[in-house]
This record gives structure tokens, C-alpha cells and sequence, in this order.
């Protein structure tokens, strides 16, 4: 059913995945001597004390778009336990790989720069949230799917 634990977390899990749009993955990177946020939709610096897209990524923003609705679209697989803990497994892999895209996307935004911890920003780490969040909803799938195979020896 929907309204069970694995889909909260599952709802979460593509919450924290939207979340990047909201929030940046590194703050004060200095690029040619300007301070720049690097967010999953672009570069952004300050021109005029305004904050500007100065180099957007397309890819990664529509990419970023489609693994946040994955968790939400296997919320409605409620009937089938068995493919959601599947799909809930495929989808954990497909944000280890949008992950490392982020990264490599950084790495070569920033053109070999070494980010301190001090630049780390929020969304570094909402990937790795929302991949616990999923392994908390497979959990909770398997605990129901092991209610209902019970139940069924009850008859």
C-alpha cells in the first residue's frame, strides 16, 4: 500500500534527490580569481551582485531530474514487493553513477583545482542520503514481504 514506511522513504529519498537544485555542491571556488558556486544546474558567480549561470549543464540538470523521479515512481510498484526491491536496487546503483558524473562534472569545472572541506557544500552529500534512504526502504519492503508470507501460512 502507499501509505507505508518504505514509501516516506522513498519519498524522501526523491526529495534529497530535488534538493540539488536548491542547493550547491561546492561554495567558493575561486575560478580566474572569482568566487564561484558550482550547483548541479551550472557554474554560478557574482556579476553586478547578482548570481549568474555563467556555464550551465544541461545534461547533468535533466539527468538529476530523472533519477529524483525514480524513487517516487517505485513507490507506485506497492503490489509487486518483489520488482520494487529490485528496482529499488537499480535505482540505488543509477545514483552511485549520477554521483560519480557529479564528481567528474566538478573536477572538470573547477579545471584541476583541490576543493578543501571548507568548499564542500550540502549537496555532496544528499546523493549518499538519499542511497541510505533507499536502502532503509528495501529494508522495510523485505520486512513486509515477510508480514505477508506469514499471513499466508496463517490460512
Amino acid at each position: 500500500m502507499i501509505q507505508r514506511v518504505q514509501s516516506v522513504y522513498l519519498f524522501l529519498a526523491s526529495l534529497a534527490m530535488f534538493a540539488l537544485y536548491v542547493v550547491t555542491i561546492a561554495n567558493n571556488v575561486y575560478l580566474n580569481g572569482i568566487p564561484t558556486a558550482i550547483k548541479v544546474t551550472g557554474l554560478f558567480q557574482d556579476v553586478n551582485a547578482m548570481q549568474t549561470n555563467i556555464k550551465p549543464f544541461v545534461a547533468l540538470t535533466a539527468v538529476t531530474a530523472i533519477v529524483a523521479l525514480l524513487p517516487l515512481a517505485i513507490i507506485f510498484f506497492f503490489r509487486n514487493r518483489k520488482r520494487q526491491i529490485t528496482l529499488c536496487y537499480s535505482a540505488v546503483l543509477v545514483i552511485i553513477g549520477h554521483s560519480f558524473w557529479l564528481a567528474q562534472t566538478v573536477k572538470n569545472a573547477t579545471d584541476g583545482i583541490m576543493l578543501k572541506s571548507s568548499n564542500f557544500g550540502v549537496g555532496l552529500f544528499l546523493p549518499c542520503i538519499a542511497i541510505l534512504l533507499m536502502f532503509l526502504a528495501i529494508k522495510s519492503i523485505k520486512k513486509d514481504e515477510a508480514l505477508v508470507k506469514s499471513a499466508d501460512r496463517l490460512r
